[in-house]
């Protein structure tokens, strides 16, 4: 008797936890390791020491992916070894964040946006997709706006173009009385742990003006903006307010909105494969680009015979101008708590916190120059 008891409160157990699991969107992933780099080094411009490594070197064409605010570029492991099969893959540090330097200058998202510019000059790469997450997504439209020749796409998930794009402006927090005084009001006995403190709480003050009193783009700056775009949001990010981010859509020419469905704002890593094949098939890549298989081949027909059919062949019906727009930018709609902006699904997500960054140094040299290394594989 007591054994079918045990064995019915175990079945009931066994049944009941995965109604207790976490759905995505509140799900935090903690990333795994970088792949190898085939490239990686610090480039000195700008006044900055600046990390980046780069994957799938030569093999295609150039992606750039962008992290969000005070996280690093180690936050791409998810994506990095399936895009870096067919691309070579950039990945860097912000300024300030990572293992990048600060430098002497004030954090804007127009320095940041500058930084790459170089760091891309100083790779000698002519051209990208720029895959951008918050933050990211912030320099990806700054960098459109300012340099389009740059960018083949942007691929913009959870940016505010504005600080009441927010849910919630941040606090600016004022600096503390005392350097040497503990949280509690009483002095730390070990320095080093003290200096350390000062530090984080330094780097977060400095962050928290930045989201509040940036970015200021207009609806003017953003309509000179012709590069193909896609504005990502996940249905449940609560960062970004829904209207907002369906505005920055609307105002884009011929942006696209992107809804990501049962995740939150660090989309990335709380849906690996949805975020990739959004990605993927913003780029016009084929289904196989995300599993890995190689692309089936199509027989090409003899010359003569492919000359003939091209001559003969028949004109398809254009479809006119707005069902080809709707079909654009039609997305499918996904249950979500913006039902109040049915038209663009939108929601946006908090800013990361983890943070990786060094301690400031001197300006260097304002010419963009490249120290690299050849590495088995990253240090995170």
């Amino acid at each position: 008797m007591l054994r079918c008891f045990l064995r019915a409160i175990c079945l009931l157990l066994v049944t009941a936890v995965p109604a207790l699991a976490l759905p995505k969107w509140q799900q935090f992933p903690a990333p795994p390791p970088m792949p190898p780099a085939d490239q990686s080094g610090f480039a000195d411009l700008r006044g900055i020491s600046m990390f980046y490594a780069v994957y799938g070197k030569g093999k295609g064409a150039p992606i750039l992916l962008i992290h969000g605010g005070m996280s690093s570029g180690d936050v791409w492991s998810f994506e990095v070894p399936t895009l870096a099969r067919n691309h070579e893959v950039i990945v860097a540090d912000s300024r300030g964040q990572g293992r990048s330097t600060h430098g002497l200058a004030w954090i804007t998202y127009h320095r940041m946006a500058e930084d790459y510019v170089a760091l891309l000059a100083a790779l000698k790469i002519d051209k990208v997709t720029l895959v951008g997450w918050s933050d990211g997504g912030i320099i990806g439209i700054d960098i459109a706006m300012h340099h389009p020749a740059l960018l083949n796409r942007l691929f913009a998930q959870a940016p505010n173009v504005t600080p009441d794009g927010l849910t919630k402006i941040p606090d600016i927090d004022p600096p503390p009385l005392s350097d040497n005084l503990s949280p509690s009001g009483a002095f730390e006995a070990d320095p080093e742990i003290e200096k350390a403190r000062n530090r984080q709480m330094a780097r977060e003050r400095v962050f928290r003006r930045l989201w509040a009193t940036e970015p200021n783009y207009s609806d003017a700056d953003l309509a000179k903006i012709h590069v193909p775009t896609a504005i990502v949001i996940g249905d449940h990010d609560p960062v970004i307010r829904p209207a907002h981010i369906a505005h920055i859509a609307h105002t884009i020419p011929g942006a696209r909105l992107v809804v990501l469905k049962d995740v939150g704002h660090p989309a990335h890593s709380q849906d690996p494969k949805q975020y990739l094949k959004a990605i993927l098939d913003f780029m016009g890549e084929p289904p196989s680009a995300l599993t890995g298989a190689p692309a089936p081949k199509v027989a090409q027909p003899p010359a003569a015979v492919a000359q003939s059919q091209t001559k003969v062949a028949p004109k398809a019906p254009q479809p006119s101008a707005a069902i080809a727009q709707s079909q654009t930018k039609a997305a499918p709609k996904a249950p979500s708590p913006l039902a109040a902006v049915a038209q663009s699904q939108v929601i946006a997500a908090p800013k990361p916190r983890a943070v990786l960054v060094l301690p400031p140094t001197t300006v260097g040299s304002e010419a963009p120059s490249v120290a690299t290394s050849q590495t088995a594989g990253l240090s995170n």
